[in-house]
């Protein structure tokens, strides 16, 4: 979902703790460019909350007591499989290396922050998120993954193969640069085509293997690799 030109960045903030709510809500709706639309306090209040503010960006905390917010990105990424568009999400976590913000991202979250980011860190991770902009790069990715092993690699393995084998030469040599966390303008310079074409091949590749953004083509080619 892409904000609308010229509106305020619309943010559902879901966390069971009442002070961190608080907290993200002085932080964020202090800005002239950030809305805060609602809050939730459980994963299982998010799909209503959802359809009823139309929010561009969740920010969701991942350890709740009642629906996690894995469970509610996943159900927001399976809205995607059904042809509408849901929010971005943003992940809240408090660890660096976290299976729970590893499955978060290959359900389609568009990255993840520490609770205990500067502010104005924080307001410009929502900013990027909502132009559509992932706020984990891929080499971050990879730092992620070597710390966590969440079983299920070698399905997993078989899986991201079989994507992979859908893209042309062309593309196939694109997402492995985008796996290796290079930019548009590396990749251009790499394999000698211009930053539009790149754009171009990310977005085909996105569209070809059902996928939400960089990171999970990161996260696919980490899979395809074993």
């Amino acid at each position: 979902m892409t904000t609308p030109a010229g509106g305020p960045i619309r943010l559902l903030i879901v966390d069971d703790d009442a002070m961190v709510r608080a907290g993200l809500s002085m932080i964020l709706g202090g800005t002239d460019d950030i809305e805060i639309v609602a809050e939730a306090g459980d994963g299982s209040e998010v799909p209503p909350l959802v359809a009823e503010h139309r929010p561009d960006v969740v920010l969701m905390d991942i350890r709740m007591p009642g629906v996690d917010g894995l469970t509610a990105t996943e159900a927001l990424r399976a809205q995607s499989m059904r042809g509408s568009s849901p929010p971005e999400v943003v992940v809240l976590t408090t660890f660096h290396a976290d299976a729970h913000v590893l499955r978060a991202l290959r359900a389609g979250a568009a990255g993840f922050l520490l609770k205990d980011i500067a502010p104005g860190d924080l307001v410009q991770a929502i900013r990027k998120v909502a132009a559509g902009e992932p706020i984990l790069s891929p080499a971050v990715t990879r730092q992620l993954i070597t710390h966590v092993s969440d079983g299920g690699a070698g399905e997993r393995t078989d899986r991201a193969r079989k994507l992979l084998a859908r893209l042309s030469e062309r593309e196939h040599e694109v997402a492995l640069a985008v796996g290796r966390g290079r930019s548009n303008a590396e990749i251009a310079r790499e394999l000698y085509m211009s930053v539009p074409t790149v754009k171009a091949h990310v977005s085909r590749i996105l569209t070809k293997l059902d996928l939400n953004n960089r990171v999970q083509v990161a996260l696919l080619v980490y899979d395809a690799n074993g």
